[in-house]
């Protein structure tokens, strides 16, 4: 028997204690979480009033305020049995960061008492000499700062002997440079509230204080089980298989797809849920993806910054609940070749202070106006920044998802649905149409369109798709961190509302009919982007080539997808916005590029540790029973006038030889791609990404091929490694 087969037998759900009788949701949630309504119990009447100034104005509150807010934090915390603090950020590695300080301080020989300071809640100084920095910063200079995030809560997080309160915090070099994803994404959403304020004002509504965005990220995930993976060099090293043949069944029947859950999965998914609800994530949705073993959770819509630290410790979460059920949670975007990958649709939308979604269509025909000026702001948004739009999902991991019948290709497009898509057609052209039974629109200048809410069907082909009062940004990769995303949509979205604010100010004093002139912007823009929407499969040859024919750009490459960042005019608008300087967008582009040069390297080294320690090791087993049957018949024939057929003879030496032939193509192409390793050494960062791309890349495809062909050959007994059939179908 073999160390997979014994595995195979070992293989069993965690047995949990039964609960009988479950709390509310609604009596813990949020329990971990130094929550406004939390604090306002904690702290004096005037500080929590300079608080709130803070996150609504910008009013930035005095030492001694935050030295109460920190002292009331520090309370609460150890109330909650917590002994250390740390300041939790998310530095350019995609991941998040922590180091912990705990809260005592000595006052006399032999005694200590628990403090906390103001000072260090709103800055701490981590050491920076190991994070990325892009050339922001030498080697040599290690010092950087984190500081206190206050609009997003701090929270307590469990482990089994103790619990550490997580500050939310940027993270700036010496000199103020962002070395992380929260501050951009922080000065995204400033530079979308006052473009969004602005046009908001032309359409009367002075009295809007603030405009934000709102996301939803949807996460999807694999589980298998923790004995298979820990037998897996290549899901240890990469997250994803790097050989494997595909299993007789896969996602062929889609029975998966929102099927009855295992228990043993449902059970870690209201571990999950529970632990995500004391931190105050509002998981929402949990349901089976299409392919075998896939799994995805989705929250309600919250503020995007908030949203984004939630979708980063619901990641996190999931990792560690998964362990304590014999599992592991792989978040990589193509975790097993040749079955649907793992996506983290962004849903994404427009709020204000009011209470008020921009991206719902009003009740009066001046409310459908504002909508329809705002839409085709993100389309033109959409249409002019489809390259920044490429570069903010461009990661290595990604590259195996897009285009790859699951996802939408590396080509950006708008979906808006039959109804929006005639509205705007119409009033491209200026006429008169009936849209549907319920909708009849005129387009005569006296009268504006009025329409439905859900004024949409889904399209889950469509790269960025209208969904009914927000849009789905369905390419961002499930490892990423969703802070450059939004950062990135933010962004373009505000250069494109000021656009159109300064188109509607320059006919707003003439003295011409308000309406009329919007309704004109509106025709403009919507005939101008009308190449970035496609209403049908983007999964489909077909579009590859439709879209080619309009100039809509199809980048593949990672690296040829970062360069966007590069561009003067992407700069300008950046800079623009004060969103990325120059340096820091230099500083991205170098650290993006070099990481995925970095994970391709560490991909081709653990494909070569497995090949020639177990795929080889294992096909030279089957070569060798072969040959030794194929030699005892011969001679049976010979000296015992056994009478074989020459036809099944010549099956048994050509199975042999096909052996022969596949053990021998893995080896050689292990050492071309030893030799393009090394050969690939001198050169630049961009060079390098752009041979692996283009020749490490299939290479390894390539080695793929034949050690799964080996795999489907080699007796069961002899092939250590798990296989797609066992870990995909989990008992």
């Amino acid at each position: 028997m073999g160390i997979r087969q014994e595995v195979l037998f070992k293989i069993k759900a965690v047995e949990l204690d039964k609960i009988n009788s479950p709390e509310k949701v609604s009596s813990y949630f949020g329990e971990n979480t130094f929550s406004m309504r939390t604090m306002q119990k904690r702290i004096s009447k005037a500080t929590f009033t300079a608080f709130k100034a803070w996150m609504s104005e910008g009013k930035i509150i005095t030492i001694d305020h935050a030295n109460e807010v920190a002292d009331a934090m520090k309370e609460w915390a150890l109330s909650k049995g917590a002994t250390y603090y740390t300041h939790w950020f998310q530095p350019m590695t995609g991941l998040t960061a922590e180091k912990h300080d705990s809260f005592i301080s000595i006052v006399a020989p032999g005694k200590v008492i628990e403090k906390f300071s103001g000072s260090k809640l709103i800055q701490g100084e981590p050491d920076a000499s190991s994070f990325p920095s892009g050339g922001i910063r030498a080697t040599f200079e290690a010092r950087g700062y984190t500081a206190w995030d206050p609009t997003s809560p701090a929270f307590i997080i469990e482990s089994a002997l103790g619990k550490t309160l997580c500050i939310p915090t940027i993270f700036i070099s010496y000199h103020g440079e962002a070395l992380d994803k929260k501050l951009p994404l922080l000065r995204s959403d400033e530079a979308l509230n006052k473009a969004a304020a602005g046009l908001l004002k032309l359409f009367g509504h002075k009295d809007v204080k603030k405009v934000f965005s709102t996301c939803g990220p949807e996460q999807e995930y694999f589980l298998i089980d923790k004995n298979y993976y820990n037998l897996r060099q290549d899901l240890i090293m990469s997250g994803r298989t790097l050989i494997g043949a595909p299993s007789p069944k896969g996602q062929q029947l889609e029975d998966q797809y929102f099927g009855a859950i295992k228990e043993r999965v449902v059970n870690f998914m209201f571990e999950v849920a529970q632990e995500a609800y004391k931190l105050g994530i509002p998981v929402m949705t949990r349901h089976n993806e299409v392919a075998p073993h896939q799994y995805e959770f989705a929250p309600i819509f919250e503020d995007s910054n908030i949203a984004c630290d939630h979708n980063q410790l619901l990641m996190e979460l999931m990792k560690k609940v998964a362990l304590k059920h014999g599992l592991v949670c792989l978040l990589h975007e193509k975790p097993f070749g040749g079955i649907n990958g793992s996506g983290k649709h962004l849903n994404w939308s427009l709020s204000d202070d009011k209470g008020n979604n921009l991206l719902n269509p009003g009740e009066t025909p001046e409310e459908n106006l504002q909508f329809l000026i705002i839409l085709v702001a993100v389309l033109r948004a959409v249409y002019i920044h489809a390259d920044l739009l490429r570069a903010s999902i461009a990661l290595a991991g990604n590259e195996h998802r897009l285009g790859a019948n699951e996802a939408p290709p590396a080509i950006v497009s708008v979906f808006l649905g039959e109804q929006l898509t005639a509205i705007l057609d119409m009033l491209e052209k200026g006429a008169k149409s009936k849209v549907s039974k319920r909708d009849i629109i005129d387009l005569g200048i006296a009268r504006l369109p009025k329409f439905n809410k859900d004024t949409t069907d889904r399209n889950r082909t469509s790269t960025f798709a209208f969904t009914g009062s927000k849009f789905e940004f369905r390419a961002v990769g499930s490892s990423q961190n969703i802070a450059t995303p939004i950062t990135i949509i933010n962004s373009i979205i505000a250069e494109s509302l000021d656009y159109v604010t300064n188109e509607i100010k320059t006919v707003k004093g003439t003295g011409k009919d308000f309406n009329s002139e919007v309704l004109k912007v509106v025709s403009k823009i919507a005939k101008e982007t009308k190449d970035i929407r496609f209403e049908g499969n983007n999964y489909s040859e077909e579009w590859v080539k439709e879209a080619n024919k309009r100039g809509l750009p199809n980048v593949a490459a990672t690296y040829e997808a970062l360069e966007a960042l590069t561009k003067e005019k992407n700069i300008a608008l950046f800079e623009k916005y004060k969103v990325f300087s120059k340096e820091e967008l230099a500083a991205r582009y170098h650290i993006w590029v070099h990481m995925y040069n970095l994970t391709l390297e560490i991909e081709a080294n653990t494909l070569r540790e497995m090949v020639n320690a177990s795929v080889v090791p294992a096909g030279y087993k089957y070569e060798k029973l072969l040959a030794r049957t194929l030699h005892e018949l011969i001679e049976l024939e010979k000296s015992a006038g056994l009478k074989i057929d020459p036809v099944a003879l010549e099956d048994k030496k050509g199975h042999l030889s096909e052996v022969v032939s596949k053990i021998y193509y893995v080896r050689r192409n292990i050492n071309v791609m030893d030799k393009l390793l090394s050969e690939v050494k001198g050169l630049s960062n961009e060079k390098r990404a752009e041979a692996y791309f283009k020749e490490l890349k299939p290479l390894m495809e390539h080695i793929r091929k034949h050690v799964d062909e080996l795999e489907c050959v080699v007796p069961d007994d002899i092939w250590d490694l798990p296989k797609y059939r066992e870990m995909l179908f989990i008992k």
